[in-house]
């Protein structure tokens, strides 16, 4: 009975750093200001819809999806062969979380210096005898920066359920016929959906409210979700509308993630195979 007293501190901790923040945000969403009188309103949720931040929303969108294609598209073949090199994966493995080791902004300068028009690639160009390249703030230089933190976390959940599928399966596979392309289609792919929609999941979300990425390496010609959320808190001081936005975001986000969620336990119910 005495044991679940250490659970206490994390609830502790869930709810002055969690419950607490986000009652914050509803609360400031469905409340406006003035002459010091607050009042029930639900004008700021409008200001979602207003041009400039819709413009700045489905351009977040779709530089997510192109974020998390790309990602997808780079880490299914690591994953496939980090989960067939049985010897090697260990070491192979430590290459990939070797970078997650150092701070997210760190990674993020690193390559503000190798863009730069005094960087290494552009005095690669420069030795071949071109003008240098304009490649830092705009939309290639974020979607290069997004790509390159957030591949990891499509890799791991796709290695994950491709060491989980069972060796007899291709053994009973071949016993009935079926060729490498047959096995690959007809069950890793299947078989490994879920730890694709796991990465699709944990690379798209982050990918639209991210900002310092957007900010270091787009600079003023790039502005995303997350920007424009933190210059509502940080530079309007408009507590009201930040939160609007902020709760209009998390609404979407959680129909989203119910969406990937019931898809998920449909391919489950239908015993795996998507």
């Amino acid at each position: 009975m005495t044991r679940k007293y250490f659970a206490y501190p994390y609830l502790a901790w869930m709810v002055l750093f969690i419950v607490v923040p986000l009652f914050l945000v509803v609360y400031y969403a469905f409340t406006s200001e003035s002459n010091g009188t607050v009042y029930f309103s639900v004008q700021n949720i409008s200001s979602f819809f207003s041009a400039i931040t819709l413009n700045v929303f489905l351009k977040s969108i779709w530089l997510a999806f192109l974020c998390t294609a790309v990602c997808l598209f780079l880490a299914y073949p690591v994953a496939y062969i980090l989960a067939s090199k049985e010897r090697k994966k260990s070491t192979l493995m430590v290459w990939f979380v070797l970078p997650m080791w150092m701070n997210f902004l760190l990674r993020t300068y690193a390559w503000l210096i190798i863009l730069d028009s005094n960087g290494i690639i552009n005095k690669f160009i420069n030795l071949l005898g071109f003008p240098s390249a304009q490649l830092l703030y705009n939309n290639g230089a974020v979607l290069l920066g997004m790509i390159y933190n957030f591949l990891p976390f499509m890799i791991l959940p796709i290695y994950t359920a491709l060491t989980k599928i069972p060796k007899n399966l291709y053994e009973a596979a071949e016993d009935l016929g079926a060729n490498s392309t047959t096995k690959f289609f007809k069950i890793t792919v299947p078989l490994s959906m879920p730890g694709i929609v796991s990465g699709v999941m944990m690379v798209f979300i982050p990918s639209i409210t991210t900002f310092s990425i957007s900010r270091l390496l787009g600079g003023a010609q790039t502005m995303l979700f997350g920007d424009l959320i933190e210059n509502q808190f940080m530079f309007m001081q408009d507590w009201h509308a930040g939160s609007a936005i902020s709760f209009v975001m998390m609404m979407l986000m959680l129909v989203s993630l119910y969406i990937l969620s019931r898809y998920e336990k449909a391919g489950e119910s239908a015993g795996g195979l998507w």
